[in-house]
């Protein structure tokens, strides 16, 4: 077996949501909870097969979205992998019910940050092990970093 560091593309001004499932059908079902969750959200979603024709399935309602995501797919090359990149929306508006679809059976990591998959290679295929997301902390919060979440939090609107 050999490890592999492979880098994905978060689109310029969005975010990248990575996970595992198991059915042919995800990107129908992860396209409907997108669109039935946040109309405006543009996004692209990538799923690569592990079986049969061992495709990588494509579908979104963004043709360069729906491009990135399946080069990010390809770059994995894991079976049973799915890649959703997106703008005009946050994964937090659609990570639950991403999660509800019922063939979806982990999520890896939902970020805007650089992201690198560790991935795993046998002579079977390739599997992801984890995630590195961004950097790692320079500190632990102060009083006056605590104040900057909770007002960037407001300014973006999900607090009061």
């Amino acid at each position: 077996m050999e490890l592999k560091l492979v880098p994905l593309e978060v689109p310029d001004g969005g975010n990248l949501i990575l996970g595992q499932t198991h059915f042919i059908k995800t990107v129908e079902d992860v396209y409907e909870a997108i669109v039935n969750t946040v109309p405006q959200m543009k996004f692209g979603v990538a799923f690569n097969e592990a079986s049969g024709p061992c495709l990588t399935r494509v579908d979104g309602n963004d043709e360069s979205l729906k491009a990135l995501a399946a080069k990010n797919a390809t770059a994995l090359a894991a079976g049973h992998v799915f890649v959703v990149v997106m703008r005009e929306g946050y994964p937090i508006n659609v990570l639950g019910r991403i999660k509800d679809v019922p063939e979806v059976c982990a999520i890896f990591c939902a970020t805007a940050n650089p992201v690198q998959v560790v991935v795993a290679e046998s002579e079977q295929g390739r599997g992801v092990m984890g995630v590195i997301d961004g950097f790692p902390p320079k500190n632990v919060e102060t009083l006056e970093d605590a104040e900057k979440r909770r007002s960037f939090l407001r300014t973006i609107g999900y607090k009061r």
